[in-house]
C-alpha cells in the first residue's frame, strides 16, 4: 500500500468536518451559553448528517465510475454497473424518517467501502485507496451511529 497523497488526505478530511460537525450537534456540544457560534452553524445535527450524507454517497458512486474506466472487457461491465449502485441505493432507500434514513446511509457506506475493495482488488484504484477509505468510512459510520443511537 502506497502512501496517501497530501492533497488526497486533506481533502478526504475535510470531507469529515459536516459529518463530525452535525455529530457534535447531537450531542449537544453547542448547548453551552454565550457560545459565539453563528446560528447559521447551528441546526439539527441529524438532518445535517442526511443532506451531506445524500450528497457524498452519490458522489462516490461518480469516484468508481471514474475508476471502472481503468477496466476491461467484462471486468469494465461489471465495474460500471457496481459504481452506480451507492447512487441507487440512496435514490431508492432514503428512509421514511430520520432514524431510518440514518441507518440506510450506514448501510450504503458499508456497502461503498465493500464496493471501493473490489476495485482495489481489481487493480482499479491508486494503491493508497483502502487505506483512505477505512479511514474516512470508519469516521463517517461513528457520526452516523451518534445519530441513530442518541
Amino acid at each position: 500500500m502506497g502512501r496517501i497523497p497530501a492533497a488526497a488526505l486533506l481533502l478526504g478530511l475535510a470531507g469529515l468536518i459536516p459529518f463530525i460537525w452535525a455529530a457534535l450537534l447531537v450531542v449537544d456540544l453547542f448547548a453551552v451559553p454565550d457560545w459565539p457560534i453563528p446560528k447559521l452553524l447551528l441546526g439539527e445535527g441529524r438532518l445535517i448528517m442526511i443532506r451531506y450524507g445524500g450528497i457524498i454517497l452519490p458522489f462516490m458512486s461518480g469516484v468508481l465510475f471514474g475508476f471502472a474506466t481503468n477496466a476491461r472487457g467484462m471486468q469494465a461491465l461489471a465495474a460500471y454497473t457496481l459504481s452506480v449502485l451507492p447512487a441507487l441505493w440512496w435514490f431508492f432507500m432514503p428512509g421514511v424518517g430520520v432514524t431510518s434514513a440514518l441507518v440506510n446511509l450506514a448501510t450504503g457506506f458499508v456497502g461503498l467501502l465493500l464496493l471501493d475493495y473490489a476495485f482495489y482488488r481489481w487493480g482499479l484504484t491508486p494503491s493508497w485507496w483502502m487505506t483512505l477509505r477505512v479511514q474516512l468510512t470508519v469516521v463517517v459510520l461513528i457520526c452516523l451511529g451518534i445519530g441513530i443511537f442518541l
